[in-house]
Order: structure tokens, then C-alpha cells, then sequence
């Protein structure tokens, strides 16, 4: 199964507005477009609004193989508020072994890094999508 039609069963994803681009070969881009309930009480995009679009595009890349990859450590670091527009996130593998994937993904906002997010994946190596 292609990995773009296996995560069309990401309900929480599908719920949040997110659009997956592309996947393939260890790299993904997703996009945001930003809606008055991603936002925090400051005004600015909710930091789990940002997680959520890179933890996505993140499980696009490490399941673009065409095996089951599951999280299993990430972290996000922010750096600039975001208040309107779209962000896009585009992830990339830095690592693949047998079990483990490494992969960070860079926040856009207007083609300037917002947000990074770095994440480890474990690989189900025998264990096809869908």
C-alpha cells in the first residue's frame, strides 16, 4: 500500500487540516492552513498545532518504505511565532537501520525555519502497510 493512501486513515491529522504533499524514499512534505482554532489564547499557532504537522510529515517519511514505522522519541524546538498564513513542514531521513530511522523535519512559515523537530522511529521491518 502507497503511504499517502495508508495515512488517509489518520483521523486526527484529517481533523486538524493537514495535507500531505509527497512521500517517498524517506522524505515528506506536509502543509497547514492555519484556521482560527489552531490558535493558543495569545493569538498565536498553538505549539501542538505545530507538533501535530510535523509528528505527521514525520510518519509520512518513515513509513515511505512501505513498512510500518512507529515513533518512539521526538522533540520540538520553536523559534519564532507564527499568528497567520500556513506553515509546511518537510521531514527528512538522516538515518535508516535495520530497526531504527532518524528524521528531522523543518517548520516553514513564508520560506523561513519556525520550528525544528527531530524524531526517531522504530521499524517493523517485516510489517507491510495497509
Amino acid at each position: 500500500m502507497d503511504v499517502k493512501e495508508y495515512l488517509k486513515n489518520d483521523k486526527f491529522a484529517e481533523y486538524n487540516g493537514i495535507e500531505l504533499l509527497t512521500a517517498k524514499n524517506g522524505k515528506a512534505t506536509a502543509r497547514l492552513k492555519l484556521k482560527p482554532y489552531h490558535y493558543n489564547a495569545y493569538g498565536t499557532l498553538h505549539g501542538g498545532a505545530v507538533f501535530t504537522l510535523a509528528d505527521f510529515a514525520f510518519a509520512a517519511a518513515c513509513n515511505s518504505h512501505g513498512t510500518k514505522a512507529v515513533g518512539i522519541n521526538a522533540n520540538l524546538s520553536y523559534f519564532k511565532a507564527v499568528d497567520k498564513g500556513e506553515i509546511t513542514a518537510v521531514a527528512e531521513e538522516i538515518s535508516l537501520g535495520g530497526k531504527l530511522g532518524g528524521y528531522v523535519v523543518k517548520i516553514y512559515h513564508n520560506e523561513e525555519v519556525v520550528a525544528i523537530f527531530q524524531g526517531m522511529a522504530y521499524r517493523k521491518k517485516d510489517v507491510p502497510l495497509g
